[in-house]
């Protein structure tokens, strides 16, 4: 009894032991013709890597600033045609920061907030640093830990005591390896005592350290540090992010109604949305993240030309050959088959080959630059998908046209 599945197998086998010895008569030429398929997969591994990664790392510092965070901003104030920037100009009072805490049902926490740059000196050493005047929320609005010590409270806010929370660049800058709890840092030559060490978060937007500052009671800050009435900023805690637009209307109307704003003015304020960076940030890094993985497939065309060229060359090469196989007994498609296995063979091996080049490119990347690229699954099995479909379609039309050729004529091909 023929078993027509073995016979079939016997024959694809047969077929594909022919092309991998044509193929081997011929390594320097299949090399190269890999080349273009291995450059190609290389770059798309790498490029969507690197935009992976990109994203990533944009996302965690737009996180890092807090969950479900809107920040209410003073205007700019301009003198003589000076823009002086956000958050310099006086509209924004600690009591309209308690009245958004009080009148906005979405609203979970507030921290007013004032801040400064000063030289602070402890244990023998002076360092330039930031001064933050917050609430003792500000830790839960911006979602920071301690790994010592303790937030001040609202008894202390309310005392305006000279106590500090101390961020991890600051303290290695005065302390070094000494704990700094119960130390003291003088800040404009006021007395603090440290009662709390942050954890380290590292970069946040725009590069700036957020470890470098020194964390104070705003009512501190504002009567022994900066002399301030205004604040600089209210930062908000909303209580879901399905609420953010709404709740940021509110405190509009709230504020505007506060400041008396009529209908024809302009806001004296300025709200950051967090939800909408980072969905404009998500949208941005997706659009580039495209963008490099559309650029980086020219090669794989290019490459897959380079393929077809290179089959239509060994069907003219090999004409005579073409010519005996049909003669002795080959079909056309046997014929067509074989060529066809040869263009994916090539393409298989590139596409594996220029796997583990992109996967050590992006390493290498990860190495030399600020944030990791970040390899997928789904980065290479749509690199491998495409090397395999390059193969097949600038393969077909070679083997197809080596399956047309006319027995007689192959034969008498010189």
């Amino acid at each position: 009894m023929i078993h027509l599945p073995s016979i079939f197998l016997g024959r694809l086998l047969q077929t594909l032991f022919i092309a991998l010895r044509a193929l081997r008569r011929n390594k320097l030429r299949s090399g190269l013709t890999a080349l273009g398929i291995i450059i190609g997969v290389a770059a798309v591994v790498s490029m969507v890597s690197v935009g992976n990664g990109a994203q990533v790392s944009i996302t965690k510092q737009v996180s890092a600033l807090g969950e479900n965070l809107l920040t209410v901003f003073a205007a700019s104030k301009q003198s003589g045609g000076v823009n002086a920037g956000q958050g310099s100009a006086s509209t924004i009072t600690i009591a309209d920061a308690l009245a958004i805490g009080r009148e906005v049902p979405d609203v979970m926490a507030i921290s007013p907030e004032v801040s400064t740059s000063a030289q602070a000196l402890a244990n023998g050493r002076n360092w330039s640093t930031t001064i933050f005047g917050s609430s003792p929320e500000y830790l839960m609005i911006r979602d920071w830990k301690l790994i010592s010590g303790s937030m001040f409270s609202d008894r202390e806010v309310r005392g305006s005591l000279p106590v500090a929370v101390i961020g991890s660049k600051t303290a290695l800058e005065l302390f070094g390896p000494i704990d700094p709890i119960g130390k003291s840092v003088r800040i404009n030559n006021i007395p603090f005592t440290i009662i709390g060490a942050l954890e380290s978060k590292g970069a946040g937007m725009g590069g700036q350290n957020q470890d470098d500052r020194l964390i104070i009671p705003y009512t501190t800050a504002m009567k022994r540090i900066t002399g301030d009435r205004y604040l600089r900023s209210v930062n908000i805690r909303v209580g879901s992010s399905e609420r953010m637009d709404s709740a940021q209307e509110e405190i509009t109307a709230l504020l505007r109604q506060r400041h008396g704003l009529s209908t024809e003015e302009s806001n004296d304020f300025d709200i950051f949305n967090q939800k909408d960076v980072a969905d404009t940030v998500s949208s941005v890094t997706g659009v580039v993240k495209l963008l490099l993985g559309a650029i980086s497939s020219l090669s794989l065309i290019v490459g897959g030309i380079g393929i077809m060229n290179i089959m239509l060359v060994s069907v003219t090469e090999r004409t005579r050959e073409i010519g005996i196989r049909m003669a002795v007994g080959a079909r056309p498609g046997a014929i067509q088959l074989q060529f066809l296995i040869e263009a994916v063979t090539l393409s298989i091996l590139g596409g594996i080959m220029g796997i583990v080049l992109g996967v050590a490119t992006s390493k290498f990347v990860g190495m030399v630059s600020t944030f990791e690229a970040i390899v997928t699954a789904d980065s290479i099995i749509l690199a491998f998908g495409v090397s395999f479909a390059i193969g097949v379609f600038f393969g077909y039309y070679p083997a197809r046209k080596a399956a047309a050729l006319d027995p007689i004529d192959a034969l008498r091909y010189e």
